[in-house]
C-alpha cells in the first residue's frame, strides 16, 4: 500500500512538472507573438509608383487601414476621420504615419489610389501593388476581404468589397498596438493616437 502511495505522489510530480512547463512555453510563445513585428514582409507599390515594403511601418506609430477606393461609405469616412484625428494628436506630422492598403487591387491601380487618397488627406499613403501580392498581405495581416458581386446573376459583372473597417496601431517596431474601430468615439479614437505616439 506504501508502494502504491508513494508511484501515486512520484505519479501527481511528474505531471505537475509537465504542466508547469507547458504553461511556462505558452506564456514564452506568447510573448514572442506579442514581440514581433505585426503582419508579414511585403513588396507593394506606394500611391507615387515607388516600391514599398514593410519597413514603411518600422521607424514610427502607425495606423494602418484596409480598403478600397470604390467603397461607397467606411473607407472615405475613415480615411477623413483619421486624417483629423491625426492632425490634432501630431501637428506637425512628424510622429505619426498612416497606410492605406487597398483590397481591391485590380481596379485601384498607384494612380487612382494617389488620386482618391490625395483629395482626403496629404498625410496617408495609399499603397496597391499585384493582386497575389495584395492577397498575401490581407491573408497576412489577418484582414477579411471578399469580392460580392452587385448582382448575385451576373458574378462576373461589377462587384463591392466587403472587409475588415477597423483601423490597425502598429508601435514603431512595427508590433500590434490595437485597434480603432469604425463609427468609434472620436475622443477615444485620438486618446489611443495619443497613447499610440508617446508608447513609441
Amino acid at each position: 500500500m506504501k508502494t502504491f502511495r508513494i508511484a501515486v505522489w512520484v505519479g501527481v510530480l511528474i505531471l505537475a512538472g509537465f504542466l508547469g512547463g507547458y504553461t511556462l512555453y505558452l506564456t514564452k510563445s506568447k510573448n514572442v507573438v506579442a514581440e514581433a513585428p505585426f503582419g508579414v514582409p511585403f513588396t507593394l507599390v506606394s500611391q507615387s509608383g515607388q516600391p514599398i515594403t514593410e519597413q514603411a511601418l518600422r521607424g514610427k506609430p502607425t495606423a494602418l487601414f484596409f480598403g478600397f477606393t470604390h467603397c461607397p461609405e467606411v473607407c472615405p469616412t475613415t480615411l477623413f476621420e483619421l486624417n483629423g484625428w491625426m492632425e490634432k494628436v501630431d501637428p506637425k506630422g512628424d510622429k505619426l504615419q498612416a497606410y492605406f492598403v487597398t483590397v481591391d487591387p485590380e481596379r485601384d491601380t498607384p494612380e487612382i489610389m494617389n488620386e482618391y487618397v490625395s483629395n482626403v488627406s496629404k498625410r496617408i499613403t495609399g499603397i496597391s501593388g499585384a493582386p497575389d501580392k495584395i492577397a498575401e498581405v490581407v491573408k497576412g495581416f489577418r484582414v477579411y476581404a471578399k469580392k460580392v458581386p452587385v448582382d448575385e446573376k451576373d458574378p462576373n459583372g461589377d462587384y463591392t468589397m466587403d472587409h475588415t473597417a477597423s483601423v490597425f496601431l502598429l508601435d514603431s517596431a512595427g508590433r500590434f498596438s490595437g485597434t480603432i474601430a469604425y463609427g468609434e468615439n472620436p475622443d477615444t479614437a485620438v486618446k489611443k493616437l495619443e497613447n499610440l505616439v508617446s508608447k513609441g
